[in-house]
């Protein structure tokens, strides 16, 4: 017996009459946020680098798979062999490159036919191009995937010189409003410069929600160097000078660029 086979008697115990209470009574709606936290939780440590940790989490996750597919195998719908085999023969159509007589020699090639195959497979049509873009993706993947989507028809600029046009015009309609002092219009130009800001980083090949989630460490790390600083000193935040706690933050920049997780300065 495999280490999967194995993993697969395990969890069907788990929902059978004689398992756990807690297990048999999951649903694929109530193990939902233990789908997203799983797979949030495999994203962290790949982001810090964390492969100690990246072996549990998976498995963390290959859980939420079985665990989803085990309910469909109990409605006697699909078993997750069905699962692993539509994914295999569609690994295999689309790459007919690798498994046929396809031609393709770089990676931009393997993308549009990648894309090519999609189209034809898809077995069901939608009134617009993005009604297919979950609106469970975070703000920011799914502006990245609408940009994307409409681009793929030819809907966006030339070059990166478009988006960042966009937002030096945005920036400026920010601050009329900010002079203005319209709520409802400083959010609006907000949005715009944050949209026009994903949009360039699509030119870079660059996410936005993986460019955040990168500036969100290094801050966090460096504030943290700073309270240590604060704290070491035997004063309160308050006792120190807006340019004095720069001061911190410009030394943790220094001491911490070779020791982040993430070298993006």
């Amino acid at each position: 017996m495999t280490e999967f086979e194995k993993l697969k008697e395990i969890v069907a115990k788990l929902r059978s009459p004689e398992g756990c209470p807690w297990d048999k009574e999951q649903t694929h709606k109530s193990l939902l946020p233990y789908l997203y936290e799983e797979a949030n939780e495999v994203a962290d440590t790949i982001i810090r680098k964390d492969t100690s940790h990246l072996r549990e989490e998976l498995g963390d996750l290959l859980l939420q798979i079985v665990l989803h597919s085990q309910i469909e195998a109990e409605n006697n719908n699909f078993t997750i062999e069905d699962v692993i085999k539509d994914l295999s023969d569609k690994l295999v159509r689309r790459h007919p490159h690798v498994f046929g007589d396809e031609q393709a020699e770089n990676s931009t090639e393997v993308v549009k036919l990648w894309e090519d195959i999609k189209k034809r497979e898809k077995k069901h049509t939608h009134p617009s191009i993005l009604d297919k873009i979950p609106y469970t993706f975070s703000p920011l993947l799914r502006c990245y995937k609408l940009q994307k989507e409409a681009s793929k028809v030819g809907f966006d600029w030339e070059d990166y010189k478009g988006p960042l046009s966009k937002i030096h015009e945005e920036t400026k309609e920010l601050e009329e409003a900010i002079q203005n002092n319209n709520i409802d219009s400083i959010e609006h130009e907000i949005g715009d410069i944050i949209f026009a800001l994903v949009n360039l980083g699509k030119f870079f090949g660059i996410r936005s929600d993986v460019a955040l989630t990168k500036v969100n460490h290094r801050f966090s790390q460096r504030f943290k160097f700073v309270e240590q600083k604060v704290k070491e000193s035997g004063k309160d935040f308050k006792d120190f000078t807006l340019d004095e706690l720069d001061k911190f933050w410009d030394e943790a920049k220094q001491v911490l660029k070779d020791n982040v997780y993430y070298n993006t300065d």
